[in-house]
């Protein structure tokens, strides 16, 4: 990046403007980069945020009223740097939360449809269950024990249907109300304040200043990357050479009426 960093006196707060009657989330860190995954080597605007960053953001937002609209306060230690640092750590945050309303649909699709035919199933069990027990009911007619079968055959069928009707009934709309708590972290207003106690040049080993660390390329076993359709010398480096023919031993055979009489020279 170009851009010069921000010296004035009036830019100790950059970012987003507050919405009214807003609740405000306030997070103070001494670098950017401690909001993000350090163990994530994406690129910062698309890297995880901190587990204890999220934990602590959605938990905030749990406990505002629905009603309200949300607002990010970033707390820094250090100086003002990037003109652009609020608009790069908005991006990345709304990015973040999106792709967290993005998979918990996922999982609510998921649930339903396995709600679904979860149902279907219960109901063909429970059909199954009753028409056994009509069956030895009518079979062992005046026994106690045909309608203690009977009504065992029914309570069977009945628990089958526990698990569908939990989730139709129960299981999904926390996930709803999970995802739309995302949307809202998606959209909030996120702003940067300054409050300029660490060093001056602090900014220059912070994100943005500071490129996001790329991946190192994993050296890959030879036979892996011959099968992937890499280097195929690889795979016929490993390969064992096919044997030839063997050769027969030669054995000579001395005689021992001959040995005594052998130049011992040629022993």
């Amino acid at each position: 990046m170009t851009s010069l960093p921000i010296e004035s006196e009036e830019a100790q707060i950059a970012g987003d403007p507050l919405p009214r009657d807003c609740e405000l989330i306030e997070v103070h860190v001494a670098e950017l980069k401690q909001l993000f995954n350090a163990m994530d080597a994406s690129a910062f605007r698309d890297r995880d945020l901190d587990p204890d960053a999220e934990e602590f953001i959605v938990g905030w937002a749990r406990e505002a009223p629905r009603a309200s609209s949300l607002a990010l306060q970033v707390e820094l230690d250090r100086a003002p740097g990037l003109a652009e640092e609020s608009t790069a750590l908005r991006e990345a945050v709304h990015e973040f939360f999106t792709h967290r309303a993005q998979a918990t649909r996922r999982r609510l699709r998921d649930l339903l449809s396995i709600g679904r035919i979860s149902l279907l199933v219960g109901l063909v069990f429970l059909a199954m269950a009753v028409g056994m027990g009509d069956i030895v009911a009518t079979a062992m007619k005046g026994q106690r024990l045909g309608q203690l079968l009977r009504e065992g055959l029914v309570i069977c069928g009945w628990v089958a249907m526990w698990r569908p009707l939990e989730i139709l009934l129960y299981g999904w709309w926390p996930i709803r109300t999970e995802a739309r708590l995302y949307d809202r972290l998606s959209t909030m207003a996120v702003r940067i304040l300054y409050k300029g106690t660490a060093e001056p040049e602090a900014w220059r080993r912070d994100w943005p200043a500071v490129p996001s660390v790329q991946a190192i390329p994993q050296k890959r076993p030879p036979r892996a990357a011959a099968r992937n359709g890499g280097d195929q010398k690889a795979l016929l480096a490993l390969a064992v050479p096919e044997r030839g023919s063997i050769a027969p031993a030669r054995i000579d055979t001395v005689t021992p009426g001959r040995e005594s009489n052998s130049n011992p020279s040629q022993r």
